[in-house]
């Protein structure tokens, strides 16, 4: 070959896009079946073992184990399988940084709107609900709400929020306003990070309701406090020394999102900082995956989408906040925080 010939393109990229939705379903199917439980409490089971306790049939079994096996979600064991260690950790329902929750509000909710993308694109309308009707994600009478989806969204918040308690120091911080904070992930692991911080979450009644356990049961209920409301009706609880926003604005179009950075603007003391805690599209709109991603699911979800850097920074600025930073890190629900100071 010489210099001047080019190396041949692989389609090996296409043709992993394309077992994308292959991949999915087998975690999705193994986790219902509660395989990675049943491997949790018999390690070293067989497929034929696993296919008498689940009451189906050992070719299905096999095929499925051996995916996932393929997947990194189990290993061999003798003549059965076990779980792995990222398995193991993430993926028990009593495991501390449990992410199963999140497994199934993809796929109970998302999954089907992600189907019909392309409508949506012909529309510009989420395809995840029924917007006409406006029976949308956040009604305390969806199923899906009560059952997962505040579950799903701790599962993803608690490992994000201590990797912005690492790269935000808010030591010198007395109060923290968490809008939209429901879940409490954000507001317990600030709180471990932080003994003398004060945190209130202010959210919809119902969902505040459904958070307040959540926080007792993690031992903080006497420094996160609670405040229900509508952040487009209600003013936010005011005199803050820091406000967080975490998988927040991604929710909403641009008019929407600069009310809430004025309402949040107001809720701030003098010198008071603003966290904005997303999954940050890169200024030249060309990356990064996990942020295009979840911009696109916007399209089936909501009528918002994932925004760069650069746009948090101008409507920052024009809003009156100074001083606003970018901070990167690595974490499964934002890769950084866009920081901001209210003028002394």
């Amino acid at each position: 070959m010489t210099s001047t010939e080019e190396q041949p393109v692989s389609v090996m990229p296409i043709m992993n896009m394309v077992y994308g939705l292959w991949v999915s379903q087998t975690l999705v199917t193994a986790h219902e079946r509660d395989l990675f439980g049943r491997f949790a409490e018999r390690p070293g089971l067989t497929p034929a073992e696993l296919a008498g306790l689940l009451d189906l049939e050992e070719r299905p079994v096999e095929q499925l184990v051996t995916a996932c096996a393929a997947l990194g979600l189990l290993q061999r064991d003798g003549a059965g399988y076990r779980n792995t260690p990222m398995t193991t950790r993430y993926l028990l329902r009593d495991g501390e940084d449990y992410v199963g929750g999140w497994v199934e509000i993809v796929s109970r909710h998302d999954y089907p709107g992600w189907l019909r993308l392309d409508e949506a694109l012909r529309t510009n309308r989420p395809t995840a609900w029924d917007s006409e009707r406006r029976d949308s994600l956040f009604d305390d009478e969806n199923p899906v709400v009560v059952e997962s989806f505040w579950e799903g969204m701790s599962a993803i918040s608690r490992p994000t929020a201590r990797a912005l308690a690492r790269s935000v120091d808010l030591s010198g911080d007395l109060s923290l306003l968490d809008v939209g904070g429901g879940g409490g992930a954000y507001a317990i692991e600030l709180s471990r990070a932080y003994p003398s911080l004060r945190t209130t979450v202010f959210d919809l009644p119902f969902v505040c309701d459904l958070t307040q356990k959540k926080v007792e049961q993690a031992g903080y209920a006497d420094r996160i406090s609670f405040a229900g409301g509508d952040f487009f009706s209600d003013p936010l609880p005011a005199g803050q020394d820091a406000v967080l926003l975490s998988m927040i604005l991604h929710d909403w179009d641009i008019d929407q999102c600069r009310g809430i950075l004025r309402s949040c603007y107001d809720a701030l003391a003098p010198g008071g900082r603003l966290l904005i805690s997303e999954l940050l599209v890169s200024d030249t709109k060309d990356g990064p995956l996990d942020a295009t991603l979840m911009s696109l699911s916007m399209l089936v979800e909501t009528f918002g989408r994932n925004y760069t850097g650069a746009e948090y920074r101008k409507w920052l600025l024009e809003t009156g906040f100074t001083e606003v930073e970018i901070r990167r890190f690595d974490a499964p629900a934002a890769n950084g925080v866009v920081i901001a100071q209210k003028p002394r």
